[in-house]
């Protein structure tokens, strides 16, 4: 099977060729189609050939349609399979397409404009598209499916990681034989550098659905774990985190270095249930989870004695630049909002600055690399019913997109922005132009707030469902909102300043927390490859993309004929 492999992949080159010259020559347009399907079949072969299960899997098979079609599309422009060195891929956690309006606005009037007219750095992208964001068995999605269709080609059920549909969640039993792929996974295999940024916890859905594969989201660590998943097998995310390289090089036979980049939250994960093992920065008594008392990250020094572990903002200054792998756990929870960084106690660095850094770090390996950067923090801000922060942290988000563009060269590099979902966020009302986007409604030609038929003012933004209004004053921790009771519907805000970082919106329906959407979001490209996002897509597509830019099975499928 590895030959047969290699043999299709051996094509590649002279398949594009042809194709290219009858695009430039504007003839045999179902020759090159023809082609273009030949180049994805050989692309996905390797896939296939070590999971045998992705052969009859509907969405991978799917996807690869798709992309061949739309390679076919845009033969003028066509971009030759493999013609991404590195990718970048950024996940605004719940940036549905009303947040990227709201902070392109808050944005441009933070610099003093009326707001409208301002672009996000990724608004400049030449390419853009939309993706169907919903999970197998769920209309309105969650993250651990929808980061799974991205990073594998594959869509799957909520709450489900690195895992195809047939599994049952929290059924660990029913997760043999169920793995899938990543795009993380293949860049590893085929010797390019790799790397996660994350706001978020490492062991949290969006970043581990890059490396790992658990038939529930929630397994973060062994407590975390029913005694039943246990002895059936099943490992815990951060436990699949620290023993990536193992798990790669037992299960393909190919020999990797690991994941070379690591930065984000979640250290109570990794530690003992021993507040003898707390980090100098412990928020609670007690920092670490987990109840086999194991240190992990004490494991991960044994098995990278050369690694550079960081857990503060000082840490992260002192790194040094050639030395690999890098770990950094900057809290024992999520990382801090951006409007809230100056609260921690041992500092924190921002997404634009880890970006900026794993660039610098991964760039120094010569076959090019994989980055996976979320803005997390986005979907914590808007389940709390603060617009505030969910905004500032899509800003911070724009920031570090803004840097990694000018970090790398256009014309080797494929850098995609895209969300895993939406959120049931609303712009509303008759605002004027210029108008504060954090504000109350005031009217075209007037500067008197508008009154709804209540004879109460109302804020342009709002949420359909959540825990509603708050008026915390200058708190800039949105998570605030869960020590205060639930008070949806409307209420009085004359007086009231919703512009604070405190203020937290009217929400119509009372729920423990506001939820996702199920709407559509956006993807922006740039690069090698990027012509391929325009259109409305299945999620899954994405995955696809990728691997045609970057080639990641082709050059996964020469590492494993070497082995």
């Amino acid at each position: 099977m590895q030959k047969e492999v290699l043999n299709k992949n051996n094509v590649i080159r002279s398949v594009n060729i042809l194709t290219l010259t009858f695009a430039l020559f504007g003839c045999g347009e179902d020759v090159a189609e023809v082609a273009t399907s030949k180049n994805q079949a050989a692309n996905n072969s390797l896939v296939e050939s070590i999971q045998p299960s992705m052969n009859d899997n509907a969405w991978y098979k799917a996807g690869g349609r798709e992309v061949s079609a739309n390679v076919a599309n845009f033969q003028a422009i066509q971009t030759q399979i493999g013609s991404a060195k590195n990718v970048i891929l950024f996940i605004g956690d719940g940036m549905g397409i009303a947040t990227i309006t709201a902070a392109r606005i808050l944005e441009g009037q933070l610099r003093g404009e009326s707001g409208e007219e301002n672009q996000l750095s990724f608004d400049n992208f030449p390419f853009t598209g939309l993706s169907k964001t919903y999970n197998v068995d769920a209309q309105t999605p969650d993250s651990a499916g929808t980061m799974t269709a991205m990073m594998s080609g594959v869509k799957t059920d909520a709450g489900i990681i690195g895992l195809n549909e047939n599994v049952v969640r929290g059924d660990c039993a029913s997760s043999k034989k169920t793995e899938v792929i990543s795009a993380l996974e293949l860049a590893e295999m085929s010797g390019m550098a790799t790397g996660i940024v994350t706001t978020a916890r490492i062991t949290h859905a969006t970043p581990a659905a890059t490396y790992a594969h658990s038939a529930d989201r929630d397994w973060e660590d062994i407590s975390d774990m029913s005694t039943a998943a246990i002895a059936q097998g099943c490992v815990d995310i951060a436990d699949q985190f620290v023993h990536f390289k193992d798990h790669i090089e037992k299960e393909y036979g190919v020999s990797v270095d690991g994941i070379d980049v690591a930065m984000g939250g979640g250290r109570r994960h990794f530690l003992p249930n021993d507040a003898e093992f707390n980090s100098a920065d412990a928020v609670s008594a007690v920092e670490g989870d987990r109840t086999d008392n194991r240190d992990l990250i004490s494991e991960w020094k044994q098995l990278y004695p050369s690694g550079q572990y960081v857990m503060d903002q000082a840490g992260f200054d002192s790194l040094t630049m050639t030395q690999l792998p890098v770990l950094g756990l900057f809290n024992e929870s999520h990382m801090l909002y951006e409007m809230d960084r100056k609260n921690d106690k041992s500092g924190e660095p921002s997404l634009m600055e880890m970006t900026e850094k794993a660039i610098q770090l991964l760039e120094k390996k010569d076959k090019g690399y994989f980055l996976m950067v979320e803005a997390g923090r986005i979907d914590h801000g808007h389940h709390a019913g603060s617009a505030f922060n969910a905004l500032h942290e899509s800003i911070e988000l724009s920031q570090a997109v803004a840097k990694a563009k000018a970090s790398t060269n256009p014309n080797d590099t494929l850098i995609i922005v895209t969300s895993d979902h939406s959120h049931v966020f609303t712009m509303a009302g008759y605002p004027k132009r210029g108008n504060p986007i954090l504000g109350k409604v005031i009217p075209i030609g007037s500067d008197q707030e508008a009154l709804a038929l209540d004879d109460m003012p109302y804020t342009t933004l709002g949420y359909a469902n959540g825990r509603g209004f708050k008026n915390l004053g200058e708190a800039t921790d949105a998570d605030l909102a869960y020590e205060q009771p639930t008070d949806a519907g409307r209420k009085n805000l004359s007086g009231v300043n919703t512009e604070s970082s405190g203020f937290h919106q009217e929400a119509l329906i009372p729920l423990e927390s506001e939820t996702h959407s199920g709407e559509d979001v956006a993807i922006f490209a740039i690069g090698p490859g990027s012509h391929l996002v325009s259109g409305v897509h299945e999620q899954n597509v994405i995955f696809h993309i990728i691997n045609y830019a970057a080639n990641l099975s082709g050059r996964a499928s020469e590492v494993v004929k070497a082995n």
